[in-house]
This record gives C-alpha cells, sequence and structure tokens, in this order.
C-alpha cells in the first residue's frame, strides 16, 4: 500500500517512519498531483490553522476535500482530528477543516504547551501508552462516528466510515497499535 503523509508541517516524518515500520510505502505529499496515486492518506499532528493555510497556498487544500469526500482512508492525529472535523469550537474566527467527520471537537481542550502530558490508555481495546501535545478532545460526536478511546471522560480516538482521527500523537512512541488498525482494519477494502 502506498500512503501519503501531508508534509506541510508538524510530525509528518514520525508518520512516514510508523508507516514503513508497519511495512507499507509512504511518500510525503505537498502537491495536489501527488495525490492521485495513495492509497491513503495521513494528517500529521502541527498547528491546524498554519496547515490549512499551506494547504491553501500550495493548491491542496480543495484536492484533499474532495479525496476524504471520495472515501479515501485517512487517518488524522492531533491537529489532523480538527482538521477531519465538521465543527470546531475555540478555533480562530472562520477556521477551515477538511472537515468529513461529524464530530465537534474543541482546539487545545487540555491546555496549552506546559499542559502537555502523557497517559496510559485504550484504545480499540487494546492498551496504549498516549502522548497528548496541546491536544483537542471532541464535544460530541454525530450517530454514525464510534469512539475507540477516551481520556478525562471526553473521545479522543474516533472513527467514521474511512475515517479515524487521534487527539494523541502514536506516532511520537514505538507503539505501532492505531497506525496497523489504521492499516488493517480501515484500509484493508480500499
Amino acid at each position: 500500500m502506498k500512503v501519503g503523509v501531508l508534509a506541510l508541517q508538524g510530525d509528518f516524518r514520525e508518520h512516514i517512519k510508523a508507516t514503513e515500520d508497519c511495512g507499507h510505502s509512504a511518500t510525503e505529499i505537498r502537491r495536489a498531483s501527488e495525490l492521485t496515486s495513495i492509497d491513503a492518506l495521513i494528517l500529521p499532528g502541527g498547528e491546524s490553522t498554519t496547515i490549512v493555510q499551506l494547504a491553501q497556498t500550495f493548491n491542496l487544500y480543495m484536492p484533499i476535500k474532495e479525496i476524504i469526500a471520495s472515501g479515501l482512508p485517512v487517518y488524522g492525529s492531533c491537529a489532523g482530528m480538527i482538521l477531519l472535523a465538521d465543527r470546531i469550537i475555540d478555533g480562530i474566527a472562520d477556521q477551515k477543516t477538511f472537515g468529513g467527520l461529524d464530530i465537534t471537537v474543541r482546539r487545545n481542550a487540555f491546555g496549552r504547551q506546559v499542559d502537555s502530558f502523557e497517559s496510559d490508555i485504550t484504545f480499540a481495546d487494546s492498551p496504549l501508552h498516549a502522548i497528548f501535545i496541546r491536544a483537542p478532545w471532541v464535544e460530541d460526536v454525530g450517530p454514525s462516528v464510534e469512539v475507540l478511546s477516551t481520556a478525562a471522560a471526553h473521545p479522543v480516538a474516533v472513527r467514521q466510515g474511512s475515517l479515524l482521527a487521534t487527539s494523541f500523537h502514536p506516532e511520537l512512541t514505538h507503539d505501532l497499535v492505531v497506525h496497523r488498525y489504521f492499516f488493517d482494519q480501515m484500509c484493508k477494502d480500499s
């Protein structure tokens, strides 16, 4: 499988390594033409408003929205969760997302950078050590959204159709459970 990792800003290198450690080919995505040859896409953590602004600058914004709407499997971590959300709380005025997930997220819900933390959670019935950095959480889910993990009584990992999002950063650990779940459970039919 060829997996594209949006490489405009954020921790895309770590997602590339995790993808390759799972046995798949990974490629950096910086141009719309590069989207045509991938089987799945990862939206990394970083700064969601910056990623959207860069996507608009490089004419990637609409092509990414379109491939999400077409059903391409997409995984977003932290800022990637915000980018996949249909609704945002505590965003900047008129903040744009790629959308697709019927969720409402709260930006920086766990606090500022100094409030970042690590915690042991359960992801899809598997134990996982999670890293939360200025992380969002999910305030509300639509009826077709499955909650895969919670922390502080809020969803922090969700799935809807071919879209997966986590508010934490599994790419910063050596545990591949989230990436394997994405590739084995969500990309197998694409």
